[in-house]
């Protein structure tokens, strides 16, 4: 192909690129015409030609495209090109190129390409309709039963917890496979960034209310609009909050003047002038509760997930102090166990060996009343808070305590009631 290219006579070249600037131009119309609430989308990408890459790709800011590859596109079908257009279109405003510094790549492309394409399916769009969207309907039928929902983070998970053999990969590349990914890798200074994108997709999200008012079909592109737009937690940062002052047992390496410690370990033998301060005041965690929720809808792998990332948090010795006051209480309707952790060790213990019990309805307020209780027999000295794990399907207590809550979730879901205003509410990003 690249060769062919290169010996193509200059004039036929140009007389290319023009009929695939007027293939795509025509293609945006079509677009547009259709969903006129991604005009604003549509408009901050730029287009810039490439010979012989025999695709279309983008990094989020400029769309490149192989001439002769969109004309072989529409001439084989028209929409062809409008199909890969919104395609492309769709990965922008829901932010998959920029997730690719966590994520297995190869894994990540298809669970991207699966879930834009069910987007544009599910709105039955004929100016994109193919011949093979019935059986491609089929498999993501299957796909929404097993992920639970097409959002490129849903199936990526199962994907990763579901492995895939390679004739099965190759199917689902021949159906939903439309653009290169090699652009998502940053090169280079990228003009769009997650932020610019994010207020689109924000804008896209308003205008598509007014655009589907009384219009159905438009579910999946509304989901994966919330699971682009949803806030971001930093979950350490969070964690600060419930870090108090205190004496840490090292080295202050800030009061500490070297000089003359070498100076009187070399002019009087092993007899330093300035002796190192032994300890130095640090924020770090010291008293707080992990509540568990072990209703049925809060399973094992679940609850493990949330406690593995909030101990990877805690673990290092920049958050501990050596001693803790740290309790684990499991409840479902009513206190299961209560588990107290008084240094690193504990932790581990109750990673590797601590099992779960309840598995019964969910009622939070046996927690809050089992802590005042704790506090009244003096358990602790200064808590400073309490996090929550739960899937929020309980009943939340009405009284404000006198600590700082966390409720913290690891999906978001609409059909959750709110938690009480005295509260914070967390959704925890899980691992991909």
């Amino acid at each position: 192909m690249e060769e062919r290219q290169k010996e193509m006579p200059k004039e036929k070249r140009r007389k290319v690129r023009e009929l695939a600037e007027q293939v795509l131009a025509l293609s945006r119309d079509n677009i547009l015409v259709s969903l006129r609430f991604l005009d604003v989308a549509m408009m901050e990408l730029s287009w810039q030609a490439g010979e012989a890459t025999g695709c279309i790709a983008t990094d989020g800011s400029t769309v490149w495209y192989d001439p002769a590859y969109v004309l072989r596109l529409y001439q084989r079908d028209p929409r062809l090109v409008t199909r890969s257009m919104l395609h492309l279109l769709l990965h922008c405003i829901f932010f998959h190129s920029f997730a690719y510094d966590k994520v297995e790549r190869e894994l990540w492309d298809l669970a991207a390409d699966l879930a834009v394409e069910g987007v544009i399916l599910e709105m039955g769009l004929p100016i994109a309709a193919l011949d093979t969207d019935a059986e491609a309907r089929g498999k993501l039928r299957v796909w929404q039963e097993d992920a639970g929902s097409l959002t490129a983070e849903r199936i990526y998970k199962y994907m990763r917890h579901n492995p895939m053999g390679p004739g099965e990969r190759q199917d689902l590349l021949r159906l939903f496979y439309r653009d290169s990914h090699d652009r998502w890798t940053p090169r280079g200074e990228v003009q769009m960034t997650p932020e610019q994108w994010r207020k689109i997709s924000e804008r896209v999200k308003a205008d598509l209310k007014s655009f589907t008012r009384g219009r159905a079909h438009t579910q999946g592109l509304e989901k994966n609009l919330a699971e682009a737009t949803r806030d971001r937690y930093d979950y350490s940062a969070i964690l600060r909050r419930f870090t108090v002052m205190g004496e840490d047992l090292t080295v202050n390496d800030e009061e500490f003047d070297y000089i003359y410690y070498t100076y009187g370990l070399e002019r009087y033998g092993n007899m330093p002038l300035i002796e190192p301060l032994e300890y130095k005041d640090a924020r770090k965690v010291k008293e707080f509760v992990i509540a568990l929720d072990t209703s049925a809808s809060c399973r094992g792998p679940v609850v493990k997930e949330f406690l593995n990332k909030t101990y990877s948090l805690l673990k290092g010795a920049e958050n501990f102090f050596t001693r803790i006051n740290v309790h684990i209480i499991q409840c479902d309707n009513e206190v299961q166990s209560d588990t107290r952790i008084t240094c690193d060790e504990d932790f581990q213990a109750f990673l590797a060996h601590g099992k779960l019990q309840g598995f019964g309805a969910t009622d939070f307020r046996p927690v809050f009343d089992y802590v005042d209780r704790l506090l009244e027999q003096g358990e602790f000295e200064n808590l400073k808070g309490l996090i929550y794990f739960t899937d929020g399907y309980g009943i939340y207590p009405q009284r404000m305590p006198g600590y700082d809550v966390i409720f913290a979730f690891l999906e978001e879901d609409e059909a959750r009631q709110p938690v009480p205003p005295w509260s914070m509410k967390v959704v925890i990003e899980s691992e991909l």
